[in-house]
Parts: structure tokens; C-alpha cells; sequence
């Protein structure tokens, strides 16, 4: 079922697959969730990164604002509004806000467990 955005609470996000943010915290919204996967709004301010992680599922991440950098098993690039990037399942990976960013993640299969927190 679909739910407006205004109806939506942020929740805090300091824990990715169990590691703390660097830098400070995030915030995020569940979107979606189906039997085959899930979908995030993710929010950093600028300076916020995740530590290097890998998990068990694929994630694919979509900018919506803001300028990311990250890493995909070493290879490192930078994301701008309209840019994606696959985080494929147990690979290492790792993202920091150079500014305030906005995405969504859509994460498949669904996660054996909450990866963010």
C-alpha cells in the first residue's frame, strides 16, 4: 500500500549491517516492502559515511540530490542527482555524503535482517 510522504516518519540511521556511521548520523523512511525486497529514502548530511560493509542481498542505489562518493569492491567513483550504483552481495562497499545527500536504495532479496538501524 502506498503511503504519501508526508505521512512518513524519519527514523535515525547509525548502524549499517550492524557498524556505526562515521562522521555522524542519517536519517531514513521505509518506502516499500514486498516479499522479493525493499525500498529506502536515505538521507546524509554532508560528512556522514558509512563504514566499508558488504551484506546478503543486492542493493541498488538511485541520487536524488546531493554528491556522493563511493567505493564498489576498491573502485571508487562520484554521484551526482540521476546516477546509480549496484552494491552486489557480498561485495565490500562504502558511501560519504560530500554533501547533503538524498537517495533511494532498493535492497533484493529481502534482508535476512534489518541492515540499517
Amino acid at each position: 500500500m502506498m503511503t504519501g510522504m508526508d505521512e512518513q516518519v524519519w527514523q535515525p540511521l547509525v548502524t549499517v549491517e550492524g557498524r556505526p556511521l562515521l562522521g555522524g548520523e542519517g536519517r531514513y523512511r521505509l518506502l516499500e516492502t514486498a516479499d522479493s525486497g525493499l525500498a529506502y529514502l536515505i538521507h546524509y548530511p554532508a560528512g556522514v559515511a558509512s563504514p566499508p560493509h558488504e551484506h546478503d542481498h543486492d542493493s541498488i542505489v538511485y541520487v536524488l540530490s546531493g554528491r556522493l562518493r563511493g567505493a564498489v569492491d576498491g573502485v571508487e567513483a562520484v554521484f551526482e542527482p540521476g546516477d546509480s550504483v549496484l552494491h552486489p552481495r557480498g561485495v565490500t562497499h562504502h558511501v560519504e555524503a560530500l554533501t547533503d545527500s538524498m537517495w533511494v536504495e532498493f535492497k533484493s532479496p529481502l534482508p535476512g535482517r534489518p541492515p540499517i538501524a
